[in-house]
This record gives C-alpha cells, structure tokens and sequence, in this order.
C-alpha cells in the first residue's frame, strides 16, 4: 500500500464508530446541542464584557463555571460508573436546557446584571461535573473499548464544528438582533440531544458497590490506578498545560482580545472564535488520526508545546485581525490534538469499570484547572494587559515543557499502540466485560462506510 493510500485508509477509519446506529443516532442530537451550546458560549461571553469591561469579570465568570468540576467531578466519577449513564445524561441535558431558558428570560426582560451570570455559570458548571464524565464513558458503552478512541475524535469534530458554525450565528444574532435570542435556541437545541438518549440503547459495565466500600477509597482506588501507570501520568500532564494556559485563554479571554487588541465588536468575536473552531476542526479530523498511528505520540505532544508557545506569542501582539485569526487557528489547532489525543489515551488505557472514575480524574486535573486558570488570566490582563498576559502564559507554556523533557524524558519513549496493548488492566476487565461488547455489536452492528 502506498504512503498516500495508508494515509488515506487512516482517516477513513476514523469514522468506522458511525457504523453503530445508536452512536448515529446519539452524535446527530449532539450536532444539534453542541451548536445551540457555542451559541450561548460566545453571546454570555458579550454580555459580560459589555455589564462589565472587566478582563476580571470574563476570568471570574469562567472560575464559577469550572470550579464545580474541581469541587465535585471526583465524586461524581463514582456515581458515573454505578448509575445508567444513558438515563443521568438525559437528567443533566434537561437542567442544562432549564439554566439556559432562565438565562433568556432575564436576558429578554433587561433584568440581567453580572451576579446573576456568575450564579448561572457557578449552577450550570455543577450540572457538567456530572454531565462531562458520563458523556466521555458513554462514548465506550455506544461503540466498545476497540473503537473507543475513534469516537472520541468525532464527539471532538462534532464540538469543533460547532465551534465555527455557533460563534458566527451568535455573532450576527448578538449584533444585529441581541443576545436573548441565542439563549433561547440553546435551551431548545437541547431537545435533539434528550430526544436521542431516549431511543438510543447503549452496554454499560456498572461498577456495583462492594460492602464496607465508600466513595472515598472507590475514588483512592482510581488514583492508584492513575500512579501506577508513568504514561498516563505524562498524559495528564500534558493535557493540564493545554487547558492552563492555552484554553484559558481560547475560553475566556477572547472577548477582551477583539474589543482591546483588535478594536471590533461581537461579530469580531464571532470571526476570530470560527477560526479557532476551524483550527481544532482540522486537528481531529486530520492531524489526529495521523499522529494516533504512530506509538510514540507522546514526543508528538511534547512537540506541539513549543509550537503553540510561539503562536500564542504571535496571537499576543497582533492588531491585525487576519492575522489574529491566523495565529488563533493554528493554537487551535495544537492545542486541540493534544487535549484529543491525551483524552482518547485515558479513555483506552482505563479499565472498564473504573472509566467513570479515571474520567473524572482527568477532568479535574485539566478542565477542574480552569478556575485558577481563569482567575489567573483575567487578573493578569488586568493587571498587565491583554497583550502581556498571552505572552506570560506563551512563557509559561514552554517552560513547562522544557521541564517535562528534563524531568521526565521517558515520554520520548513511551509508547501507545491500539486498545489489545495498551494496558494490561483493559485486558483484566474479564470475561463478563468481552461479552457484553460481544452483545452490543452483534446487535448495533451495521453496514461499515
């Protein structure tokens, strides 16, 4: 087989989970949230700057939408793996939907003031402790274990496309009409989504409690699987840089950015967001898939941090919208084959019935980061700049990386092959976990694309 033809059948096979109906089913209803969900992200991000001007604000609001994650996604990774994961998500997307709807009504009436934003972040970052873990475990009970890492680069290409298509609506919509119309089409976007977990059936390996067993040591015994794996280390750590200082500032600082470095508006908001929803959209759907085939893909990650360093140092001194967007998609697209490719690992590596606790795990260590984060980038723009505080984190970003290469060098070696040898505890799920795979294929299983 040529170059070209591997290359080719390489990013054909990254759809292969989409011969499974329930995944089909379950990813349109996403496509449709997802959307309604950007929407909302970039028109709440307006409103505040436009109550506030306060790069303080942007960074607060941001602390509150992530600081339930820190504060409970531990626990919550236990429930995961014991509850049906397809009946809490359908609980999670309907409060979701309830957040999003009082959102539009005090934004309609003209009652909304900056407190009620950061109660509604604080509420609806409670409801993604829960949400978040449960969605990524639910990815494995659609597809199995084998295609696992596959799915999750869709549910990423699916949350980048509606990165490009949410950002320009709410651009628009936000300019030329106002922001209460983007919140109520996400609280109805999130039917699709509730409507498809009703229908979709999906195998789940529950943990069932043991006697003398609390959440506590089930929560220790997820850590110690977390110790006793140097790799998975590496991929945490890894994946905690992207969302320190690279996705603080793609979440949170961009509407700063295109009112003070770029003199624009909403609709320039709109722009430079599609651009970094572009970037990421090229990252899982080509550079991923690629970089998946080659085992030592820690190395590959590494890499990537010194690449994003510099774009983020070009991104901190352009006045330039063109090359704003330029420099953002290419941040993007870095930063997002590292998160994909690090969650992908953690998904394969973790044993089945303790995927809802690992999961939880990296979410508090990396998204569960954002509210220092976010605290740490709006007081640094306040303080220094927007333009000096994306440089600081530039700076930041590569000294972590070099320290990872002298402190830990072993990631230039390890390697990551497919879901029979990755881990040993994959294999240690037993007899009972293979059937119940067995079982969803035979039934889900449909013709290939």
């Amino acid at each position: 087989m040529t170059t070209l033809a591997a290359t080719w059948q390489t990013l054909r096979d990254n759809f292969s989970p989409l011969r499974y109906p329930n995944f089909r089913l379950y990813f349109g209803g996403q496509a449709v949230s997802l959307i309604g969900t950007f929407l909302q992200v970039t028109a709440q991000a307006w409103v505040v700057w436009q109550l506030t001007h306060s790069e303080a604000a942007l960074g607060l609001v941001g602390m509150l939408n992530a600081l339930p994650l820190l504060l409970f996604s531990l626990y919550a990774g236990v429930w995961v793996d014991r509850l049906d994961r397809r009946k809490l998500l359908i609980v999670t997307q309907a409060a979701s939907m309830l957040l999003a709807f009082v959102l539009a009504v005090l934004t309609q009436t003209g009652l909304v003031q900056i407190g009620h934003i950061y109660v509604l972040s604080f509420l609806l970052g409670a409801v993604a402790a829960l949400d978040l873990p449960a969605q990524q475990a639910f990815l494995g009970d659609l597809t199995g274990m084998a295609e696992v890492r596959k799915a999750v680069n869709l549910n990423v290409t699916l949350v980048q496309v509606s990165r490009i298509i949410g950002p320009t609506l709410a651009g628009t919509l936000v300019a030329r009409i106002g922001a209460a119309p983007a919140f109520w089409l996400n609280g109805l976007s999130f039917l699709a989504v509730i409507g498809s977990l009703i229908i979709v059936r999906a195998v789940q390996q529950q943990a069932k409690p043991r006697a003398n067993t609390g959440q506590l040591k089930q929560i220790a015994e997820g850590v110690g699987y977390l110790r006793s794996d140097p790799r998975m280390v590496d991929v945490f750590l890894l994946a905690i840089l992207q969302t320190f200082f690279v996705f603080s500032i793609i979440i949170n600082f961009l509407p700063a950015v295109a009112s003070t470095l770029l003199n624009g508006n909403a609709e320039t908001l709109g722009l430079i967001m599609a651009s970094s929803g572009l970037g990421a959209l090229l990252a899982v759907v080509v550079i991923v898939p690629l970089a998946q085939a080659r085992k030592r893909s820690g190395a590959i990650m590494l890499a990537a941090q010194f690449v994003l360093a510099f774009c983020l140092t070009l991104f901190a001194h352009s006045h330039d919208v063109g090359l704003s967007m330029t420099a953002l998609f290419m941040i993007s697209v870095g930063a997002t084959m590292v998160l994909t490719m690090t969650m992908g690992l953690v998904q394969l590596m973790s044993p089945q019935a303790m995927r809802g606790r690992v999961m939880s795990l990296f979410i508090v260590t990396t998204i569960g980061t954002q509210p220092l984060a976010a605290l740490w980038i709006g007081q640094a723009g306040q303080l220094m700049g927007v333009e000096t505080a994306i440089q600081v984190n530039a700076i930041l970003l590569a000294a972590g990386a070099v320290l990872m290469l002298i402190l830990r060098p072993a990631i230039l070696r390890h390697e990551y092959g497919h879901a029979a040898s990755v881990q040993p505890a994959v294999k240690a799920d037993g007899i009972e976990g293979q059937e119940l795979i067995a079982k969803r294929t035979q039934a889900d299983e449909a013709p290939a694309l």
